[in-house]
């Protein structure tokens, strides 16, 4: 259970991320910077080989598997107590990761780019992050056509979870899935009702760093946008979320303990 709002800090195995502030192909740096993210307030690392970035190309389990797993097994080797999730829509990466330390599985396509996932999931007794997205990575931004962005993604997380439960997964958090497939006044629409989620009753993951809608509504580069993501990753505390995916960790923790102090006041 989460009782106060969570960070969890992105840990790139991928060269074509959108953010390059955080790639690199030296373990050693990339175990260095798992250490600065949890004694900057993580809760989770994120390791994720495969782009989502709109427009990327999708490689096969077997890349992704030979990208994270020793990633995996370096942080839970130096770090055994830290929570480490695999960003991956395989059922493959996730059974490969769980062995090699992860214990939480986030997917993108909230199981239904593998139709054996969300059995994997419960099968493997994990936490499951089920995400929205319309079409895939390379599609998605051609597919940003909704009634209601907030009623038609709500319905859609919500017989995902239903489909999580019925296949036994026990502890389901749900992503609106900014940037996948909407468009930027989709997603500030998104934003601005979070609190409709609740209904949902889990906790929420929410994905807003340094992505377009910051940076193109600010005129900035990615690198730019940090403090852009500060200002709506305290809007999303504000408006319910229980998980913050960020790329600055110290930055979103310190945006978690100002709300979290604001709201006791």
């Amino acid at each position: 259970m989460i009782d106060q709002p969570w960070v969890m800090g992105i840990i790139n195995a991928t060269p074509d991320s959108f953010f390059e502030g955080h790639l690199s192909k030296e373990m050693d740096s990339i175990v260095t910077l798992a250490g600065t993210m949890l004694a900057d307030g993580a809760a989770i690392l994120d390791i994720g080989g495969q782009s989502t970035k709109p427009g990327s190309k999708k490689i096969s389990a077997e890349e992704e598997i030979n990208r994270v797993i020793p990633v995996i097994e370096a942080i839970a080797q130096q770090y055994p107590d830290a929570i480490i999730s695999v960003d991956t829509f395989y059922s493959a990466v996730a059974i490969a990761a769980v062995k090699a330390g992860a214990s939480v599985v986030n997917d993108v396509s909230g199981g239904t780019m593998d139709h054996d996932m969300l059995n994997v999931v419960a099968d493997l007794k994990t936490p499951f992050i089920c995400m929205h997205m319309q079409g895939t990575p390379e599609t998605m931004q051609q597919q940003t056509v909704y009634q209601n962005v907030v009623t038609d993604v709500l319905d859609y997380l919500s017989r995902r979870v239903d489909s999580c439960r019925k296949a036994g997964i026990n502890d389901v958090i749900v992503d609106p899935g900014f940037g996948f497939g909407k468009t930027i006044q989709q997603n500030f629409h998104l934003l601005k009702n979070l609190l409709a989620f609740s209904i949902l009753d889990t906790p929420l993951l929410v994905g807003l760093s340094r992505k377009s809608t910051i940076y193109k509504t600010l005129n900035l580069t990615a690198a730019e946008a940090l403090n852009g993501t500060t200002s709506l990753n305290t809007i999303a505390l504000l408006n319910g979320a229980s998980i913050l995916r960020v790329h600055d960790v110290k930055e979103a923790w310190q945006a978690v303990q100002l709300v979290e102090a604001y709201k006791k006041a």
